[in-house]
Order: C-alpha cells, then structure tokens, then sequence
C-alpha cells in the first residue's frame, strides 16, 4: 500500500511539473496568456440597427485584417480607434461603442491578427504592426478628417493603445488616448495572475520573467504628453486591480485625468449610460464639432463614383 501511494504521489507529482514545463512555455510565447481570439462572429453592426462599412486592410507583413467603419450620425465630431480586449473579436466588443455614432463620432474598429475575420497568429509585435496599420487606413480616409482622431482602447487593448500612440508615424493626427481598465506592466500582471492560482503561487516571480516588458505602457505613458490621457478603471475590477491605473496615472504627465468608478465590473464601463454621455462630452470639449470641408467632400463623392 505504501508502494502504490508513493507510486501514485510521484505520478502526481510528475503531473504537476509538466503542468508547471506547460504554463513556463506559455509565458515564454505570451501568446495564450495575453491573447484568446475567436473566430465565430457573435453580433454585427446590422443587428444593432448601425450603418456600417466592412474593411479589410494589409498589416505592415501583409497579413489580411478585418474591421468595421461605423459612420457618425450627422456631422462627426471626430473619429475613434477601438482597440478591443484579449479575448474573443470585435463581434462581442461592439456592445462598447455601438453608441459613439449616435454621438456624433465615426468609430473604426478592428480584429487583431488571428482575430475574427483577420489572419495571421496573434502575438504582440505583429498586433502592434496591425495596430499602426489601423492608424493608417483611418488617416487616409477621404470621408472624415484625420487630425480628429481618438484612441480607446480597452483591457489588452488601452495596454496597447498607450505604446502605440506614443511611438505611432501618426502621432501628430491623435488628440485624445482613452484607456480603460487597462493594466501597466505585462510582467507584474502575469506575476499577479499567477500568484491567484495555488500551485503556480510559489514560482510567481520566477515564473514571469520570461515575460518581456518592453512594451509595457509604464515605460513610455510620459512621453504620451502632450496628447490628452484619460484613464478609467473600476475598483470593482477583479480582472486588473484598481492599482494598475494608479501607477499609469502616476507615471503620465499633464494633461491627463482620470475617472475612478465604484461600479461595473471589468470593462463593464460603458454598460452606463450616464458614463457614455460623460465620455462624449469630455471627447466634444477637446473636438468642438465642425464639419468636412466642401473639398474634402466632393474628393469622397469622386473617389467613391471611381471605386
């Protein structure tokens, strides 16, 4: 009896190991840990009542990505970037800014590589090239106008928006980064991720430092300025504590702010109607409305009369 239960304890034990070999390759590659896609498609624009336009554009690689365009009700007010969270596609992230248009601002939003309707195998330098991809088609637009443009991003999604926006080819074009419960270091996030389960909870630290920090959005938030930061998190949040927008805030300089909510759990922000109205007067006193230019319009009617 003795035999079979060291036998049965060493069997055990080799399981957890090879769990441990498991999670270890994992963190190494980031890519399980930090992006879930999914490919099925949940909700579309149409479903929700909203005009929309299908887009699909080359990565800087040549990876095919997908994205809707979502046009302004009457004269847009500016155009907003949607950078969605880890997991699943923009078909269940929509459900975030399905009312921007009613609000007057265009919103382009699209599926990382691997994502929905795009190609490719996430992972994060690649995603950061879709993302400056992204930045380009919508500069490029001929029915909206460039300098107006905002950044929101989301979970995974604000964590990328502050890396991108600072080191973007298009910089001078953002006047606004919106970041919701996003967190400030892929490092310590994977520390505290770990530090939840029990049997990974004594190798936390060692664990996570295959985890590369170099895009992490602590490192570079101060060199965002002087784009206007808005950063928003829940302490209800039990996915990314409270702590991460903290440190983010701490780190940024002026002008930002930040909106610290007691309610809604992550990314559960916009489930309020009274923070919609909120956002989109916050985004309209730094974009007063104005409408495209006679030049800009006719240039669209001509190119859309070609097409």
């Amino acid at each position: 009896m003795d035999r079979f239960q060291s036998s049965m304890a060493l069997v055990l034990l080799g399981k957890r190991l090879l769990l441990l070999v498991l999670i270890i390759v994992s963190l190494a590659s980031c890519t399980s840990l930090f992006f879930q896609p999914r490919a099925e498609e949940i909700l579309t624009p149409a479903r929700l009542g909203l005009a929309y336009e299908d887009v699909f554009f080359p990565s800087s690689d040549g990876t095919k990505l997908h994205g809707w365009f979502l046009p302004a009700q009457g004269t847009a007010t500016g155009t907003v970037i949607f950078l969605h969270g880890n997991s699943e596609n923009i078909s269940t992230h929509i459900g975030n800014v399905f009312w921007l248009p009613a609000s007057h601002f265009n919103v382009f939003m699209f599926d990382y590589r691997g994502y929905g309707q795009s190609e490719g195998r996430p992972q994060l330098e690649g995603v950061l090239d879709d993302i400056e991809s992204a930045f380009r088609v919508v500069v490029n637009r001929h029915d909206l106008d460039p300098k107006r443009l905002v950044i929101l991003g989301q979970s995974l999604g604000g964590t990328l928006a502050i890396y991108a926006a600072t080191h973007t080819n298009y910089r001078k074009y953002i006047k606004a980064v919106v970041v919701d419960s996003a967190f400030s270091s892929y490092r310590q996030i994977t520390q505290e991720k770990l530090g939840d389960f029990w049997l990974t909870r004594p190798f936390q630290w060692p664990l996570s430092l295959p985890i590369s920090d170099a895009y992490s959005p602590l490192k570079t938030i101060g060199a965002l300025s002087p784009i206007p930061l808005l950063i928003i998190h829940s302490t209800q949040d039990q996915i990314i504590p409270v702590h991460h927008a903290l440190q983010l805030f701490q780190a940024a300089e002026q002008p930002k702010q930040m909106w610290i909510l007691h309610e809604g759990k992550h990314i559960q922000t916009f489930n309020n109607p009274e923070n919609r109205v909120r956002l989109a007067q916050y985004l309209t006193n730094l974009l007063p409305a104005q409408s495209i230019s006679t030049a800009r319009r006719t240039e669209a009617m001509l190119l859309s009369s070609i097409n």
